[in-house]
């Protein structure tokens, strides 16, 4: 499925429900005027049942087994990025917090902190983003809230969002299952993400624009874990990259984890960008990519899974766990050099999820 656009022209650009051209102060009072916020914009573009109700707690269904809860706040410079924005990412981002879990997500809560003078056309734009992504999750955002901050004091929009996954008794996915000689997969390029909002952040010219990854990944793992029912491990790799996830797994273990540098996935372009800004691929954000640790007998069913989703289909095989040396993770060459792939200290890039 096709990404929502980050841009649109001026005469496609959705029109502000509200009769303001930028939020106030006011509509945070919890008075006319946030009402009118929640009824004309929030409600009528979320549109589900239980949201509908304006009570202060969503009543939902509950179909049983146990329950995945995550939440994440986000924020993001600017806001509209080539690839997606900050409600597509505040969307995907919990959505694949669930999904790395083995749970099915379908129940969303949206929190907005908004400063006041903030383009209402934009937020309309904003809110419309997360409709779509939820619908392509399969999601429904069911309950929310908005505070408005005064004017220089909130940077544009936050997002907090948190999210209910369905978990059968019987899935159990954890670094505990992880065993020397499974192997490491990813969905795809790594650093997209990462790469893309610095490029329009630092206003470069790039003779061909390079888009962020964000996407919700429940399909994709879902098709994986149908193909290979014992995932071991998934963990979606955003902020540090994927030093940050490998580091996790290995952290106190008593094995570690090897990476080829030759088989990991990166876009020619994100090579170019990454150079020229000083970050290391491996250790920039992603918002669409998840890594998997499978038993090696079920390695090319997952990897063949993941390349039949339109998500995965530069996925590939690009490590193994190995037994020494324990608790680190290291990059191999080519050459069969080896380095320590470091677990980033300081966030390359601020604000970036």
């Amino acid at each position: 499925m096709s990404k929502p656009s980050s841009e649109a022209p001026p005469e496609e650009r959705p029109r502000a429900s509200s009769r303001y051209d930028t939020v106030r102060l006011s509509h945070g009072s919890g008075g006319k005027l946030t009402l009118e916020l929640i009824e004309e914009l929030f409600v009528a573009t979320f549109n589900d049942g239980a949201i509908k109700e304006l009570t202060d707690a969503a009543v939902l269904v509950n179909p049983g087994g146990r329950l995945a809860f995550a939440t994440d706040s986000h924020t993001v410079k600017p806001a509209f990025f080539p690839g997606g924005d900050i409600g597509r990412l505040a969307v995907a981002g919990t959505v694949n917090d669930l999904a790395v879990m083995g749970a099915s997500p379908k129940y969303m809560s949206a929190a907005f902190l908004l400063e006041e003078g903030f383009d209402m056309a934009e937020l309309e734009r904003v809110v419309r983003s997360m409709k779509a992504t939820a619908d392509e999750a399969g999601v429904e955002i069911v309950a929310g809230d908005t505070k408005v901050l005064e004017r220089g004091h909130g940077d544009g929009i936050f997002i907090t969002t948190t999210g209910i996954g369905f978990l059968a008794d019987d899935v159990h996915i954890g670094v505990g299952h992880v065993r020397p000689g499974d192997k490491v997969l990813v969905n795809g390029t790594l650093g997209d993400h990462g790469i893309a909002v610095m490029s329009r952040r630092e206003g470069l010219d790039l003779a061909v624009e390079l888009e962020s990854d964000v996407a919700p990944l429940n399909g994709l793992i879902e098709a994986v874990r149908l193909a290979a029912p014992n995932v071991r491990f998934m963990r979606d790799v955003t902020r540090g990259g994927l030093a940050a996830v490998a580091n996790e797994v290995v952290q106190r273990q008593a094995f570690g984890l090897r990476v080829f540098d030759v088989a990991v996935p990166i876009h020619e372009l994100v090579e170019q960008y990454s150079e020229m800004l000083g970050i290391d691929p491996m250790l920039a954000a992603n918002e669409g990519k998840v890594m998997l640790i499978v038993a090696p007998e079920e390695a090319d069913a997952a990897l063949g899974a993941m390349k039949a989703h339109p998500l995965g289909r530069e996925a590939a095989i690009i490590g193994d766990i190995v037994r020494k040396p324990e608790g680190v993770a290291l990059v191999e060459t080519a050459y069969g050099s080896r380095r320590v792939l470091e677990m980033p200290i300081e966030e390359q890039l601020p604000r970036i999820c």
